[in-house]
């Protein structure tokens, strides 16, 4: 491992200490690194701006940094055991690279505001991402409502309920999806403040030029306080994995429906062939595991959120637990977004058997529909609820899924699903 960024002169570092204090940092930090290069060359700008780093140093450290940048996703440099971390790792390249001027990169900043700054570049990055994924969901969605009405079964506590169709199954999770993409921008709002500059929560003497670095990076506000920066991380991420968690947990249910739909039992729903698997044993089986793993997804978002707020258990200020909490919105986000981006390939592709739903549809799903004509009419809707509960079997005399349907015109029910008003929901994202 190379020089250490904290070692004082006459210690002894214990190996096996120093590996238990690294941990899986170096091979964590590869997810970090670009974001905590940016971060770097707007600090020694803003370094520059103030006189501490000279013009030319600023460019040639810029410069060094750049080249790292390209070498990294070239290949030919790789963040590895000889390095304690990223940031040691960042700091020794500019050193070797530039003595003295590499050695002043690290002028009025932590590791604390460091990590800081790149996990939120990070979970921006995330949340854009889980925002655009929610969106191409819900537009797959309003597309499959708006172009087909298929009757389908409506169920409750798993029993079959009432008449419902393939539209409004489609326009219920396309308004889910549309909450999710709200939530997602609504979360990178609160969490685009900019660290940099709090250095390890105290602020230092130096007149640090925390606008510019603000600007650079794009972060639209300055996180001012160096405590609560402190104090922040952990909660951000937590919020973070909260509104990942929210689609996640829209998939989950969606995925559940398509579990039992492409059942023999049920045969509502074909999947196509690539979101199929075969039995290693059974030769007749093709196994829906894409959708299986779709709905255990939300476990590894459950859990990154838990081992998080776990280790929240602290006073303020640092507290090197808190080094932990990157493998957790590493883990969590690469399963949440992996199964979120393969739903609106999968929502366009799937296939409803109209035959089978409208023969699941059964005389007393028709009951509720009897009740509330019977109130309409004038009876008091209790004893309409029980004429038309001791008749339920002769409840379909006369009607047609579709009937129930277009009789259905409550606001956002089957015939009236406000479709239009969703998508302009949906727009109002580019606005």
């Amino acid at each position: 491992m190379s020089d250490l960024l904290w070692q004082k002169s006459g210690t002894h570092t214990d190996e096996r200490i120093m590996r238990f204090l690294a941990g899986d940092d170096v091979v964590l930090d590869r997810e970090f690194l670009h974001h905590d290069i940016e971060a770097s060359k707007a600090h020694v700008q803003g370094l520059a701006n103030i006189g501490i780093v000279t013009a030319i140093e600023a460019a040639d450290i810029v410069r060094e940094l750049s080249i790292l940048a390209q070498d990294f996703a070239s290949g030919q440099f790789i963040l590895d055991e000889r390095f304690e971390d990223g940031h040691s790792a960042i700091e020794a390249r500019l050193t070797e690279r530039l003595g003295d001027a590499g050695r002043k990169v690290h002028t009025g900043r932590s590791r604390n505001d460091q990590i800081l700054v790149a996990t939120r570049l990070w979970l921006k990055d995330k949340l854009r991402e889980l925002l655009v994924v929610c969106r191409a969901s819900a537009d797959v969605c309003l597309e499959r409502a708006a172009r087909e009405s298929l009757p389908l079964p409506g169920y409750t506590h798993l029993q079959r309920a009432v008449v419902s169709s393939t539209a409004l199954w489609f326009a219920g999770f396309a308004e889910a999806f549309i909450d999710d993409a709200q939530r997602a921008r609504d979360t990178l709002a609160w969490i685009d403040a900019n660290p940099l500059g709090t250095a390890a929560g105290y602020g230092v003497n130096l007149p640090l030029d925390r606008a510019h670095t603000t600007q650079a990076l794009g972060f639209a506000r300055l996180q001012v306080n160096p405590i609560y920066a402190q104090l922040s991380r952990g909660k951000f991420e937590i919020g973070a994995l909260d509104a990942l968690g929210a689609a996640v947990l829209d998939l989950r249910r969606l995925a559940w429906d398509l579990s039992l739909f492409t059942t023999a039992e049920f045969a509502f729903v074909h999947l196509p062939a690539q979101y199929t698997t075969g039995s290693s044993i059974m030769p007749n089986k093709r196994n829906p595991d894409v959708i299986e793993l779709m709905r255990a997804s939300y476990a590894s978002v459950a859990a990154a959120r838990t081992e998080i707020e776990q280790l929240l258990s602290l006073p303020s200020g640092y507290q090197r637990d808190l080094q932990f909490s990157k493998g957790a919105i590493f883990h969590g986000f690469r399963q949440g977004l992996g199964a979120l981006a393969l739903l609106p390939d999968l929502l366009a592709r799937i296939e409803w058997n109209a035959a089978t739903m409208r023969a699941a549809i059964e005389p007393a799903m028709y009951a509720t529909d009897r009740a509330v004509e019977q109130a309409v009419a004038g009876v008091p809707f209790r004893d309409a609820y029980r004429n038309a509960a001791e008749s339920s079997q002769t409840a379909g005399q006369g009607r047609t899924p579709e009937g129930s349907l277009a009789a259905r015109v409550s606001a956002g029910a089957s015939a009236d699903l406000r479709l239009d008003e969703l998508r302009d929901r949906w727009r109002a994202f580019d606005e």
